[in-house]
Order: C-alpha cells, then structure tokens, then sequence
C-alpha cells in the first residue's frame, strides 16, 4: 500500500540539473513527470521557465515536462557573444540530448516560437509536433531593418524607460491581471540590457517562413485576439498549421488565465497528437 501511494509522488518528483550547449554556456533544466511524448516549455524574450509553473503538475500527470532557462535568461550562463536563435536552439537540444529525449513536442511562447523551429531543425524526427503561444502569426511578416535599428538605439539610450513603454503598448492588455503586469514589467525592466536588446534584434530579424517550409510535422498554435494570425500566410509555407485563438488576454496567457490556457493548451497537443 505504501508503494502505492509514493508511486505517483515519485512520478511528479522534479529533478534539476545541467548541461553544456554547444557554445559551452551551462543551460539549467528541469524535468517532472514520466511519459512520452515528452513536452518541452520553452520561454519568452526575458523570461524564463518559472512561466509555465501553472502547467508543470497538471501536464506531468501524463507527460515528461521539461523546463529550461535559455541562455542569458534565469539561471543559466551569460557568457554568449550574441543571443541569436539559432544558438537558442542548440540550448533545447543540449537539454533533449541531455534526457534522451527521443519523442517530444516543443512549446514555444512568443520569442520561444522561433527557438522551437530551430530546435526542431536540429532534432529531427525526434520532434512530432509544434505548438507555439502568441507568436509566429504571419510568418510571412518581415521587420524594417531601419526600424529595429532605431528600436534598439532608443533601448540603448533608456532600456528600463523603452521597454516599459514596448510592454504597456504591446504586450499587455486591459484584461491583464495587475500582478502579472508588475512581474513582467520587474522582470524585464531589470533584466542584463545587452542580453535583452540582442536577443531581440536577432528575434525580429529572424526569418520563419524558411523554417516553416521545413516543418513537416504539426503545427497548432494558441494565439490571442490582440492580433490577427494570417492562417493563409502561414499556410502556404506549413499546408498543416492550425491555431486556437484565446480570447481577452494579453501576451502571456499561461500567466493571466491559467485555467483557460491550459485548457487550450490541452487542445493544441490532443491536436498535434500528443495524448
């Protein structure tokens, strides 16, 4: 009997540890939970993996989670040159390798959406599909090199002054939660500048729509309302991409209405054939 009760603790036990990318940055991890396919949480610009804390136990019932800070971000180093995507994708198959994770699907919010395409360029059929949080909405979209280069210069000049006014225009909405609102504005606020603004810029100018031609496997995002998702756009480089549309959030729906999310969230792995 009393194997029978710490069986399922056991199982949602939380280990913790870390590995090299390629780079040689340490990456942190953490894994809960048994089953396949596994689900990799992969974070947004300035966040790290403690945004998906509201997911973790309820997804590990049925699922190996594993939870990373990408580099420069939570606990992992800061020593790369520059934080470009594909470098962010190295970060989650160090970590995949690292478990021997051989069947997985990558979740990748905002930034995380483009990691979650270069990480499955890098694992192969290792990945069985793709679910990415308000990101990757036209894929098609392409900024203006003269803009983010004034962006970034502004965000020189007054980061904490900018990218407050970036996350109050942007990223939150009236629905926001007031207490979500402060930890995102405290934690990018005093987040290492030069770490933000390159990871960034590299972010804006990535290119999806070649990485979308790739992808072969399921696509199902879960995008919010504030913004239009182009499905045509999109579909013209992935014939398989879906999304959910989460309405009346902001940018970080697991933090909002996490509820609501993981319900949502549920849909898009059912959908990608995760359960």
């Amino acid at each position: 009997m009393f194997h029978a009760i710490l069986s399922p603790l056991l199982m949602m036990a939380t280990a913790r540890g870390t590995v090299t990318s390629p780079d040689g940055v340490r990456i942190h991890y953490e894994t809960t939970g048994r089953g396949r396919p596994a689900l990799v949480l992969v974070h947004c610009w300035t966040c790290d993996r403690t945004f998906w804390q509201d997911q973790v136990a309820r997804l590990a019932r049925n699922h190996q989670v594993v939870t990373l800070d990408l580099a420069g971000h939570g606990r992992s180093g800061r020593t790369r040159k520059d934080y470009t995507m594909e470098a962010f994708g190295q970060d989650v198959k160090a970590v995949a390798d690292e478990l021997k994770l051989d069947r997985m699907v990558l979740v990748g919010h905002s930034m995380g959406g483009a990691v979650i395409l270069e990480a499955a360029k890098r694992l192969g059929d290792r990945v069985v599909g793709l679910v990415p949080i308000d990101t990757l909405l036209d894929v098609e979209q392409a900024s203006d090199p003269q803009e983010t280069d004034a962006v970034m210069a502004k965000m020189r000049a007054d980061y904490k002054g900018e990218t407050t006014a970036f996350i109050r225009q942007y990223l939150l909405a009236p629905t926001t939660p007031p207490a979500v609102a402060d930890r995102i504005l405290a934690q990018t606020t005093t987040f290492p500048s030069e770490i933000a603004i390159s990871a960034l810029r590299n972010n804006w100018n990535y290119k999806a729509a070649p990485a979308f031609d790739a992808v072969k496997v399921p696509i199902v995002a879960v995008n919010g309302d504030r913004f239009p998702t182009n499905f045509d756009a999109n579909r013209r480089h992935a014939p398989q991409f879906d999304a959910l549309i989460m309405k009346g959030v902001g940018h970080y729906p697991m933090l909002e209405d996490p509820a609501r999310f993981g319900t949502l969230l549920d849909e898009a792995l059912r959908k990608v054939g995760a359960s």
